[in-house]
């Protein structure tokens, strides 16, 4: 027999190898291609397949390939690419995401993956290094002088950052490379981070928060499964206590990586000096706001471990972690964790997912945590450590109800007047002073004085809000944007569309009226475009430079104001409107954190409410600083109910352009309701915003009891009819919010 006839044999011999293959695409769950000869493929490698005429990166999976596919139906593996393989805990977390978000795994996948934009090949740059000692014979001119003082021995430049420094033309910078002066080397398009020092000194602390840092360190140091609540009063310190559970999960391991996530970009950056402070380094940090570059560089070097300390969004709980040791969740109650596009997950019991899968801790913290944290702590499933006074000699601020109906604002004005006291005589002791109201802009309604036509977003429902400084009328919900006309476009009066209630940028108006000579500036989404503008307005604020902030709940939680002892809620009821599940805790969480801000410090503070509802149980329990006696009653009226915690819910958003349609396939499946015990559908209504951008959408609220699967219940039901692809189907378990 030949040497071709053997290899052709043995080749025939070798079985044909099949895998799954998970794409990041919102379809399927895997699809099954054939290993070539010689190829390695197994789960967790990052492969290139063929998708109908296109090449697509994914990653082989874990489970049996279909056996009932045909051999020669599968197309092969066109390429396996050379990176450190998906590890199987963030595997088995994609599939428990998919699962409980009733999410395809590619669409989990993709949060993982970021596309595969990772993996395009990047084009390298050329660095120069001072050569020490410079050659004999070298001739340094000027110019070439001052490039070779500007260049540094091991830290390596490009041409362009050398001339600018030395002030001539990469010309220069060249010649002197060419001469020997100069060497010329590769820089790594992603730079490794600094490795952070968990034995560098923390902050001093207090015995109560040693205490607290002492059963945290336990945790880490057992190395398995537990979540733990730090509940601690608004200036407690529970971040240094936190950061110190995180230095010993480093500590424990050259390898361990730390996932610290926090609700918002405005806390990120302050927070990232904190981080560089405690470890003598910068964190890793993952936002919306970071470019191109700078997420693949966080990508690559979480998923070779050498990222050893993130802090991000909630998105930061997907990346690729080679060896995670611990999460943190800051601030755990607030819904800023719920993602409300693509995969619809809560950041929070992700977490507690992702640490139970891992085998390793999660610490959730909170100086107001949510209702399911307290009933899962009440129930035994977590454990919790409290902080119950705030550190140093600072106290709990003093809080005071202003009803609105007793002491109203002068006609044309939102500030009581005994808000306005207070605020002229903390001015007068050279303090600063907080006017929080969560609505941005100028004012939240425009309408027509002459025919009452409110001024709202094309196709949709939802209202414009005009924004006095731009001259513009914004819809915060489609981002339409438009100047302000001059007269009204459904009646053409001239002058007649007036602002209807308060914005942020209206309070700030009134303020610059009331105290000309003082410093007044407003904090929102739209003024914190530019993190180096949020920077330098928290920067101001920290140290003194302002004396009256109007703020939404950007400013709510997170910043320590050393200076500021009065924090006033222009309309504290604004979120108890509308009917929502969560209204009155929402209300009480973000009234108590900006209640927070006031009084950190040594001078006192204290906290006024204006009210038009002020014996309402949330204002109450707020003036009594009663946050036990509030949540209890809160969750006794939930398990009354059997609403979240004591109970699941799942929305089903079904929405499209034709509301014949729309109504068609809402009654298709009214008609499929599944009857079972514990098992409550609600609908189809009209969502409260029931068309947005020219889309109608109607919904169903899925209720059922904690013993009974509501994934199970919800895919069995929409199983049982086919839908007409005009129609989007959404679904929302445990859904925050019902617009």
């Amino acid at each position: 027999m030949t040497a071709q006839a053997s290899f052709l044999t043995d080749a025939a011999a070798e079985p044909l190898r099949r895998v799954k293959v998970v794409l990041p695409l919102p379809m399927g769950n895997g699809y099954d291609y054939k290993v070539p000869l010689g190829m390695a493929a197994e789960p967790g490698d990052f492969v290139v397949v063929p998708l109908g005429p296109r090449m697509v990166r994914g990653v082989v999976w874990t489970g049996e390939a279909d056996a009932t596919v045909a051999d020669e139906k599968l197309k092969p593996l066109a390429e396996r690419i050379d990176a450190r393989p998906l590890p199987a805990d963030v595997m088995a977390f994609v599939d428990w995401v998919a699962n409980y978000t009733l999410s395809p795994k590619g669409t989990v996948l993709r949060l993982v993956m970021r596309s595969g934009q990772v993996f395009e090949p990047i084009k390298g740059q050329t660095g120069f290094l001072q050569v020490i000692p410079p050659p004999a014979d070298l001739r340094l001119t000027e110019k070439r002088q001052a490039v070779y003082d500007a260049a540094h021995p091991e830290i390596p430049q490009t041409a362009s950052m050398l001339a600018k420094a030395a002030g001539v033309s990469d010309a220069v910078v060249r010649g002197l490379a060419k001469a020997g002066g100069l060497a010329a080397v590769d820089i790594d398009p992603d730079p490794p981070f600094a490795a952070p020092d968990p034995g560098r000194p923390g902050r001093e602390l207090s015995d109560d928060q040693k205490a607290a840092a002492d059963d945290l360190i336990e945790r880490v140091k057992a190395g398995r499964y537990s979540s733990t609540l730090i509940d601690g009063v608004t200036g407690s310190g529970k971040t240094e206590v936190y950061l110190e559970a995180a230095a010993a999960a480093l500590a424990a391991s050259p390898t361990a990586q730390v996932c610290v996530l926090l609700p918002e970009i405005a806390l990120t950056l302050p927070f990232l000096q904190r981080i560089e402070d405690r470890f003598g380094t910068p964190a890793a940090h993952w936002h919306s706001d970071l470019s191109s570059a700078e997420r693949r560089r966080v990508w690559k070097r979480v998923a070779d471990g050498n990222a050893r300390l993130v802090v991000g969004a909630r998105s930061a709980l997907f990346l690729p972690y080679a060896d995670l040791r611990l999460i943190v969740v800051d601030e755990e109650h607030e819904a800023a964790y719920k993602q409300h596009d693509g995969v619809l997950y809560q950041a929070r019991d992700m977490a507690v997912a992702r640490g139970a899968l891992g085998g390793f801790p999660v610490v959730l913290v909170s100086a107001t945590p949510s209702l399911e944290t307290l009933a899962n702590v009440e129930e035994g499933r977590y454990d919790i450590i409290q902080l119950t006074s705030r550190f140093g000699p600072a106290q709990m601020p003093e809080t005071a109800i202003v009803d609105l109906r007793s002491h109203p604002p002068e006609k044309g004005e939102w500030l009581s007047p005994k808000v306005v006291d207070a605020i002229n005589d903390t001015l007068s002791r050279q303090e600063q002073v907080l006017l929080y109201l969560n609505r941005r802009g100028y004012a939240p309604v425009t309408l027509c004085r002459k025919c009452g036509e409110k001024m709202t977003a094309p196709d949709s429902d939802t209202w414009l809000v005009e924004h006095k400084y731009t001259g513009r009328l914004v819809c915060h919900h489609t981002g339409f944007s438009m100047p302000r006309p001059d007269h009204c476009p459904h009646c053409g009066a001239f002058d007649s569309l007036v602002p209807c209630g308060p914005g942020v940028e209206r309070i700030e108006e009134e303020a610059r009226l009331k105290w000309p000579d003082r410093v007044v500036e407003v904090l929102s989404s739209d003024t914190m475009m530019r993190p180096g503008a949020t920077k330098s307005l928290l920067e101001r604020m920290t140290n003194g430079e302002i004396d009256i902030l109007v703020a939404t709940q950007a400013a709510a939680k997170g910043h320590n104001f050393p200076n500021l002892t009065l924090v006033a809620a222009v309309d504290a009821d604004l979120g108890l409107a509308g009917g929502d599940l969560r209204a009155a805790e929402r209300t009480f969480q973000t009234l108590s954190q900006v209640a927070g801000r006031a009084g950190r410090a040594e001078k006192p503070g204290r906290v006024m409410l204006q009210s038009y509802q002020p014996d309402s149980p949330v204002i109450r329990a707020l003036e009594a600083q009663d946050r036990d006696g509030f949540a209890s009653a809160e969750l006794e009226g939930r398990a009354s109910l059997g609403f979240p915690p004591y109970g699941r819910l799942a929305a089903i958003i079904l929405s499209g352009e034709n509301e014949a349609a729309l109504n068609e396939a809402a009654r298709q499946l009214a008609q499929v309701v599944p009857q079972a015990e514990g098992v409550e559908i609600w609908g189809p209504a009209p969502a409260p915003l029931y068309r947005l951008r020219g889309t109608y959408r109607l919904r169903f609220l899925v209720k059922t009891d904690r013993r009974v699967s509501i994934q199970n219940v919800v895919a069995t039901w929409l199983s049982r009819t086919k839908l007409k692809s005009s129609v989007r189907m959404t679904v929302d378990v445990d859904p925050y919010i019902f617009t």
